[in-house]
């Protein structure tokens, strides 16, 4: 535990003085920190950890809360216990609270924007999620943007694809997401950090895809 310290949970910083403090913990790997235009809400994707099998653990999205513990290395998605973990510490697994959303074991999800209205009625609101992709499942998970739509602020409903043929149908990576970002006009900006490519996704009459 001495190697984890200061790790695993995300920063609030003082820009001016450099003061800080410990905002959330308990987040393994918290990533693409944004703020949901609508409401201030801050909110990020989260990579979870390994070697518990292909279907565990699942990598979400989820609100920030002030002050929460969110699991991280005690137990996951809430209070499920990682027994691997020695000594234990009941009273911070008793305070871990649940993610907002599941999206998959080993997506790796590493991107995080917010939709806009001028990118039509489907994808007014909700969420871009890069998925990076799975390193050693034995069937690949990931490799693709997806979107999650939100009602009234919250995700409602299972992701969409929205940007996939990174890993084509035999078995070879062309490309690996990572960061995504809304441009003004309504564009999706995608990082692909396999090829070194930056996708501009743009409403057209037919599906784009990355190959």
């Amino acid at each position: 535990m001495e190697a984890e310290a200061d790790r695993a949970m995300i920063w609030e910083v003082d820009a001016q003085t450099g003061a800080h403090r410990p905002y959330v913990t308990g987040l393994r790997n918290p990533t693409a920190l944004t703020i949901q235009p609508e409401n201030g809400q801050l909110w990020a994707v989260v990579n979870e950890r390994d070697e518990m099998g292909p279907n565990l653990v699942p990598d979400y999205l989820t609100t920030v809360k002030e002050g929460a513990f969110y699991g991280w290395p005690y137990s996951y998605w809430g209070q499920n216990i990682d027994g691997r973990v020695r000594p234990q510490d009941p009273k911070k697994v008793a305070s871990a609270i649940k993610p907002d959303y599941a999206l998959g074991s080993h997506v790796a999800a590493l991107g995080l924007d917010f939709s806009v209205a001028a990118m039509g009625t489907e994808f007014a609101e909700g969420g871009f999620i890069g998925e990076h992709g799975s390193w050693n499942r034995k069937n690949p998970v990931g490799y693709k943007v997806v979107f999650v739509p939100f009602r009234n602020g919250v995700p409602a409903g299972p992701p969409v694809d929205f940007v996939t043929g990174f890993l084509g149908k035999d078995g070879k990576t062309r490309g690996r997401p990572v960061g995504v970002t809304v441009d003004p006009r309504g564009a999706l900006i995608v990082a692909d950090d396999l090829s070194n490519t930056i996708w501009r996704v743009v409403a057209t009459a037919a599906v784009q895809r990355a190959d």
